[in-house]
């Protein structure tokens, strides 16, 4: 929930504080955005599942925006471009979490109906 809640702030501030990035770091702040996007993705699926951990949530967040652009920065060094594969993962990731959720919220709504009918009958 936290999760949801910090995501909804961020996005909020982001659209009022008319902050502008240099176009040379626009490919740095997507990939970043990117992998933080995937942690909170990832934090509401283990809060689903009840394995939910700040220590994980927060380092994961930092972690992985951080290594997310340092690997843009090398590719770039490297007239490689290694964002593409950064977006592939945590693409894929974001998507592959994001179902499970789907899954798991639906497959929860199915359970308290049939409860509810199964306490209707009895």
């Amino acid at each position: 929930m936290w999760a949801v809640l910090g995501l909804l702030v961020g996005i909020f501030l982001g659209l009022i504080a008319n902050f502008h990035i240099p176009p040379e770091y626009s490919k740095y702040v997507a990939i970043a955005i990117l992998a933080a996007l995937d942690s909170v993705v990832g934090a509401i699926l283990a809060s689903m599942q009840k394995t939910f951990d700040n220590k994980i949530f927060i380092t994961g967040f930092f972690a992985n925006a951080v290594l997310a652009a340092a690997l843009t920065y090398l590719g770039n060094m490297l007239d490689v471009d290694i964002s593409l594969a950064a977006i592939i993962v945590f693409g894929t990731r974001i998507f592959n979490n994001f179902a499970t959720i789907r899954r798991l919220f639906f497959s929860r709504k199915r359970i308290n109906v049939l409860e509810q009918k199964s306490g209707e009958e009895n």
